[in-house]
């Protein structure tokens, strides 16, 4: 099985809704711990990284284009 790319300020489907009824999450802090916060309510949880990957089914939208800055040098 394939490991799933994620990032911060990705929003995920979890495999079970939280209790207002959607399943789609953000990440908001990625370390040890993953703290995702739901879309519906802004409700923000604070999950283990290797319970998250499990409970992970996709990645909806990724925010890959908005973290990949130019880095050019400094104009003087």
């Amino acid at each position: 099985m394939e490991r799933k790319q994620y990032q911060l300020g990705d929003v995920v489907q979890m495999k079970k809704p939280h209790p207002c009824g959607t399943n789609e999450m953000e990440i908001i802090r990625m370390g040890m711990d993953i703290r995702i916060k739901c879309v519906g309510c802004k409700h923000s949880v604070l999950v283990p990284r290797a319970k998250f990957e499990s409970k992970l089914k996709k990645v909806l939208r990724s925010n890959a284009g908005a973290d990949s800055e130019e880095t050019g040098t400094a104009e003087s």
